[in-house]
C-alpha cells in the first residue's frame, strides 16, 4: 500500500536520502526545505515514482508548522507518515562564548530540534486522528542522535535537545498506540554528509571514523534505510524504540 510521507530537512543530506528510500519503494513524499526551495525542488525532481511536493518553511515557527503540514496534506492528498529530521547544531562551548550568545544558541536549537519536531507531531497526530479512515496504521519517526547520551561538549543546545526528542518520541508512543499510531526513533552517530565532509577531510578526521569498529563512519543510505523501515516495514511493536545507528561506536 501506497504511503504518504511528510519528511523534514530533505533538501540535502540524510533527509534527502530518506526521501528518496521511500520513493523507491513506491510512496509518495513531501520534501521540505526550511529555506532553499530550490534544493528541495532538485530532490523532489530527482525522486523515483511520481506525486511527490514540496514543502518550505521554517520548523522553528510554529505557524510555519502548520503551513508546512497543511502543504503536504493538500499536496499528497493527506498523510500517513512524519518524519522529523530537520535539524540544526551551533557551536556554543560554555567556556567560549558570551551569555547572549548562550542563551541565542539554547532557543534556536530547541526550537528547532524539539519544539518543532513536538509541533509537526502533533498537527500530523491531529490529522491522523481526524481523518475519515482513522489513524490506524499513522506513524511519527523521529532521527535523534547518539550525542543525547554521550554528552556534547561544544552543542550542548543539540545533545540536550536529541535526548529530549527521544524522550518526547517515548511519551507519544505511549500515548498514541490506543489509536493505533507508532512512534518511534534512530539515534545516529557521525554520518557522512556535506556538513560533515569539513570534519571527515580535516586534521580530526582519521579521529572520527576511528570512533567505530569499523573504523568509517555512517552514510546517508544507512540511516535512511533504518528510517524507512520505521516509517513503513516495522512491527508495531516497535513502537517506542529508539534505534541506535552509529556502527558500535556509541554502546548503551
Amino acid at each position: 500500500m501506497t504511503s504518504n510521507i511528510l519528511v523534514t530537512g530533505a533538501s540535502r543530506g540524510i533527509g534527502a536520502a530518506i526521501a528518496h528510500d521511500l520513493a523507491g519503494r513506491g510512496h509518495r513524499v513531501a520534501v521540505h526545505a526550511g529555506r532553499d526551495e530550490h534544493a528541495a525542488t532538485a530532490v523532489c525532481e530527482g525522486l523515483p515514482g511520481d506525486g511527490h511536493v514540496v514543502v518550505v518553511g521554517d520548523v522553528g515557527d510554529p505557524e510555519a508548522c502548520r503551513r508546512i503540514v497543511d502543504g503536504a496534506v493538500g499536496g499528497l492528498g493527506g498523510l500517513d507518515v512524519l518524519v522529523n529530521n530537520a535539524g540544526m547544531f551551533v557551536a556554543h562551548p560554555i567556556d567560549a562564548v558570551s551569555f547572549e550568545d548562550w542563551q541565542g544558541a539554547w532557543r534556536r536549537t530547541l526550537d528547532v530540534n524539539l519544539l518543532g519536531p513536538a509541533n509537526l507531531a502533533w498537527l500530523v497526530a491531529r490529522h491522523l486522528l481526524d481523518r475519515p479512515m482513522g489513524p490506524e496504521g499513522g506513524r511519527l519517526v523521529s532521527v535523534g542522535s547518539r550525542g543525547a547520551y554521550r554528552g556534547e561538549p561544544v552543542t550542548s543546545a543539540y545533545g540536550a535537545s536529541k535526548a529530549a526528542l527521544h524522550s518526547m518520541t517515548q511519551s507519544l508512543a505511549v500515548a498514541l498506540a490506543p489509536h493505533g499510531i507508532l512512534a518511534a526513533a534512530v539515534a545516529p552517530g557521525f554520518v557522512e554528509t556535506d556538513m560533515g565532509r569539513t570534519v571527515l577531510d580535516g586534521p580530526g578526521g582519521d579521529a572520527v571514523r576511528a570512533q567505530s569498529p569499523f573504523n568509517r563512519v555512517a552514510t546517508p543510505v544507512e540511516v535512511a534505510q533504518t528510517v524507512a523501515w520505521l516509517a513503513i516495514d516495522a512491527p508495531l511493536w516497535v513502537s517506542g524504540t529508539v534505534v541506535d545507528v552509529n556502527g558500535a561506536s556509541y554502546l548503551r
